[in-house]
This record gives structure tokens, sequence and C-alpha cells, in this order.
């Protein structure tokens, strides 16, 4: 829809508000409600948005360590741009109109820490080189039957899962919960999230869905959509729904595994394929495979953000720990799937359910990208087996400090993403390990509080 249409669209809408939104360096939607006829007058020039939204961590803490916007800037507004291309209606609000905006500096979207300005310059830089990628994001994630008063009033603890037992790929379980089910699929498909498809998954009352692919923006614009309006959907149902990548360390972790090719310009041929190479693997796709494998270690905060994101990255609970590649292989870090002219593809299995789609989909096609621009060759052995065991190419980094050190000190890192957002992000980081060391947990007290 051209920007006119979109106004005359507005002005004859039953709605007298929109809903528009920021994404912040967590991930997390940062929006608010506003008038028809503020919103209208804002296409042009902008709205004014506290820029507070990177200066303060997922709960509304203020970093001391933020240099971008804090208590030396006195939180000012930033200028926002609306993207009138991320127009939806939430079904589920009784199709209420919906926009992304970003952050704009000197009238130039795309030069801010904000997530999805990131992506627009690595996409940039894709387009350059001549291709057009193409992604996807799928996501695990824990459900239960709980309001949110009842969350905090349990503390988190004792929850209720919408169903019990270990069902993976179960129809007794969907069909128990059909109403929730049906309305995900088609609500999101109404909110232009379209599923290819949705099913329970190994654990308590965990579902899986894999979103379709598209161009890397609108990919990661559904991606983070869906998380969020899962959650709302959920609400409708009594029900919390979790992207936490590790609910409990008896089960396995919730991940967010990422799917991409390249294309040609024209979106027309799937560069990743190449009938006349061993398993089908095109040179291109060798490279980008290998960019990936030698960046891993380098911007793992970009696909493992939290805490508790290395709890999931354990041997044998299907996520990876170490840098290996493989086709079809659920134990590696990277599956390669070359099965066909259309649908050849990789998938980064380190990424979890709680990542920022923008920062991940920025961090696997600049590191492919890398491997592309310097011909980088696939010189890591296929893994053959179990990949957990396969130590000789290295391991991932064990935990968030470890793995934003790595960052933090990456002149190749720098180069990909600017000085700016690195130390940004890396001092959000290290903010958050900070945060976690200060605290006293469960397991401490039980372990040390009697017997010391």
């Amino acid at each position: 829809m051209t920007k006119q249409e979109i106004i005359d669209l507005l002005e004859d809408s039953r709605h007298n508000k929109i809903k528009v939104a920021i994404v912040d360096i967590d991930g997390v939607l940062r929006g608010k409600y506003m008038h028809i006829k503020k919103f209208i007058s804002s296409l042009e020039s902008g709205f004014g948005f506290c820029d507070v939204i990177f200066g303060w961590d997922m709960v509304d803490e203020s970093y001391d360590n933020a240099k971008v916007t804090g208590w030396h800037t006195g939180y000012p507004d930033m200028p926002a741009r609306i993207d009138t291309t991320t127009f939806r209606q939430i079904p589920w609000e009784d199709d209420l109109p919906f926009f992304l905006a970003d952050f704009s500096k000197e009238n130039n979207d795309e030069a801010t820490v904000g997530p999805r300005a990131l992506l627009k310059r690595v996409k940039a830089k894709a387009e350059e080189m001549g291709f057009t990628p193409l992604f996807s994001q799928e996501f695990e994630w824990f459900n239960y039957q709980q309001t949110t008063s009842e969350l905090h009033q349990k503390e988190f603890k004792n929850l209720t899962p919408l169903t019990e037992g270990m069902f993976g790929y179960s129809i007794l379980r969907s069909s128990e919960n059909s109403d929730f089910f049906h309305d995900l699929f088609d609500l999101l498909e109404e909110f232009n999230i379209p599923l290819e498809g949705l099913h329970t998954e190994t654990g308590p009352g965990v579902f899986e869905a894999a979103i379709q692919y598209s161009d890397i923006v609108l990919a990661a614009d559904r991606a983070t959509l869906f998380k969020s309006a899962v959650k709302e959907i959920a609400y409708k149902h009594g029900i919390i729904a979790s992207f936490m990548a590790k609910q409990n360390k008896e089960l396995p972790g919730c991940s967010g595994h990422i799917h991409q090719s390249l294309w040609d310009k024209d979106a027309q041929q799937n560069l990743f394929f190449d009938i006349n190479e061993k398993d089908c693997i095109s040179k291109t796709m060798q490279s980008y495979i290998a960019g990936q494998l030698h960046c891993l270690p380098l911007l793992l905060p970009m696909l493992a953000p939290t805490i508790n994101s290395y709890k999931r990255l354990v041997e044998g609970a299907w996520a990876p720990t170490t840098l290996t590649w493989a086709v079809d292989n659920r134990t590696t870090a990277l599956r390669v799937l070359p099965f066909g002219e259309k649908s050849s593809r990789l998938e980064t299995r380190v990424v979890g359910s709680d990542v920022n789609p923008y920062l991940a989909m920025s961090a696997c096609l600049a590191a492919g990208l890398y491997g592309i621009e310097n011909n980088l060759t696939l010189s890591t052995p296929q893994t053959i087996g179990n990949g957990y065991k396969n130590t000789d190419h290295g391991t991932l980094p064990t935990n968030l400090w470890e793995a934003t050190q790595n960052m933090k000190n990456s002149d190749l890192i720098k180069s990909f993403f600017g000085e700016e957002f690195v130390e940004h992000f890396c001092l959000s980081r290290e903010w958050e390990w900070r945060k976690f060391m200060n605290e006293v947990t469960d397991w401490e007290t039980k372990r040390y509080f009697e017997i010391i």
C-alpha cells in the first residue's frame, strides 16, 4: 500500500487510534497508542519517542554504563519515523491498525544503535554484493495455565503447564487445546505472520512454530512480532507463554533456529544450491558456512543474549556446543539442508527463543557474507554422527561474560556492525552479567547455608 492509501484507510477507519512500537536492544516491543490525526501528521515529520528504551534493561532499570543515552543526556526524545511497509491490523484487538517505527538520527533511519536499523545496514551490504537474503525463524516455547497476577503471586514457581507429560508432535494434545491452537495459526496469519507449521514439542505445555520465509527484514519483523503476538493471544485464553531459553534443567531448552539462504538480485535463483557440487552445496554456501563457523565465537551474544541462554547450550539437550556443521544433523551448530533447488538453506541451531531476531539475523548474515567476501574455504570437515563429541575445531563460549568479552575485543565484529553498536550492545550484556552476579540464588542457599 502507498502512504496515501494508508492515510485514506486510516481516515475511513472505525478506530480513532493506532498502535505503534519500536524494538529495544533485547528485542522487546516498546510502544504506545496514538490518535489517528497525530499519527497521520507524523507520517512525514516523524514523532518524538523517549530514547530511554536504549538506556534501560528489559525490566526498566537504567544502565549505569551506557553512553548513547542516560542520566548524562537527560533521556531526551529522539525522532522516530514510522515504517509504513509494516502496516498490519491486530485481529485480537478488533483489527486495530499497527505499525513499527525506527529511531532516526539526522533523518537517517539506519544510523542508530537500533536493532532494526542494524539489520537494514547488513541487508544493504548483501544487496551491494548482489544477493537477496531470504530468512525465516522457528520458535519453541512453554505455555502455562496462569494469569500474570498468579505468575507474580507464585514468584514464578510451581506453575501449571498447559498440558502434562513429554508429548512431542501430539495430535491428542493439540486437540485438547484446539481453540488456542487454531487461534494461534489463524490470527497470526491475519496479522501477516504466516506459519508453515505448528505442533507440540517435547516437554509439558511446549509448542513449536515455524514462520514462512521472506525478505530478511520482513522475516525479523515477523519473528519479533510473533513472540509478542503469541503472548497476547495466550492472554485471551488464560495462558502465559514464555520464550525463556531454559525453563528447567531437566527439560530441553527452547530454540529459535534461523533458516537462511541467499538468492540472486531478482530472487529467482537460490545461490546455495548447485547440482554439480557434493551434496549440492554451492561454493557460495560453502563460504557462507565457513564464515559463520569462523565468527560464531565472536558474535555469540547476538545469538545467545541472556544469562539463561547458556543453560540451554549444553550437551545432549538438542542445542549445540561445538563449532561443527553437517547435512541434516541436529547435534551440530550448523545444519545444512541442501535437498532442493528452491528449499536449499542453512539452519543456525545456536539461536535460542530468547533472542532478539534483528540481532540474530544480522549476525548470521554478516558472518556468512564475511566468508563469501573473503572466499573462505570450508576446511572444517563435515561431522559424521554426534556433534557434541567433535571438539576438534573448537567449542562455543560457555557463559555470557566470556562470550561478551570475545565480541567486545573483536575488531572483526566492529567492522561488521560499527564501534558504536558493538560498544553499546556489549555494555548492555556486561550490565546483565553484573546484575546476575549481584544476586544470591536458591542454588547457593541450598548448597552452602547449612553445611559450610
